[in-house]
């Protein structure tokens, strides 16, 4: 089978921010969670990832941050890294980037870290610009699409497999509408990485 095109990866070696891929000398697939914490799922996520011996990263809102305090806190406790995702979950494309940076600022408050997501991967060249110095931007080679209800486990399991290689930036979701997919998917998709011997690990940020 000849190997997946991917632009995310293809951008990757020329651009250093926002970060895309992290190369396939690392031998690492780096599992990121977004939208959380969530009440109903974090917890349950957490187990998943100890039993497999696996870290990622939890890029959260301010709001959901400010609302659980204590899950965003065992995410910390369990080893695992944190990011800001802005406290709203404001679109990039859809606000000012003074607006936009004011609402990454406020969820700063709640989440110290030097990592970011956008939303939607939305971001502006100047917002880029204006967020590079202190965060590093993270984006994504594979999507899992998990939130999409017409994405049935086995689709989403196929999709994984084909795409995920070492260096890999995964995204799955902490959130109500990727929930039922996420249980399904999650424990089978660390049992392939383990089976393939990927070490699941978190992100670090410029701080």
């Amino acid at each position: 089978m000849s190997p997946v095109v991917n632009i995310n990866r293809m951008a990757a070696r020329i651009i250093r921010q926002p970060v895309w891929y992290l190369g396939r000398a690392t031998g690492t697939v780096y599992l990121t969670f977004d939208d959380g914490p969530t009440a109903s799922l974090t917890g349950w996520i957490l187990d998943v990832l100890e039993s497999f011996g696996a870290r990622a990263t939890f890029f959260c809102t301010g709001r959901r941050a400010e609302l659980l305090p204590d899950v965003y806190r065992s995410i910390l406790e369990a080893g695992h890294s944190a990011g800001n995702h802005t406290y709203t979950h404001l679109r990039g494309w859809s606000a000012s980037t003074r607006r936009y940076l004011e609402d990454v600022r406020r969820a700063e408050e709640l989440i110290a870290s030097g990592l970011f997501r956008p939303p939607y991967g939305q971001l502006f060249p100047r917002q880029i610009h204006a967020l590079a110095g202190d965060y590093r931007i993270i984006m994504w080679d594979v999507l899992s699409r998990d939130y999409d209800p017409r994405q049935l486990p086995r689709m989403i399991m196929r999709r994984l497999k084909k795409r995920v290689q070492p260096g890999s930036i995964v995204v799955f979701h902490d959130s109500p509408k990727a929930e039922k997919n996420l249980r399904a998917v999650l424990p089978a998709f660390l049992a392939y990485c383990r089976d393939e011997g990927y070490r699941v690990e978190r992100m670090e940020g410029n701080r």
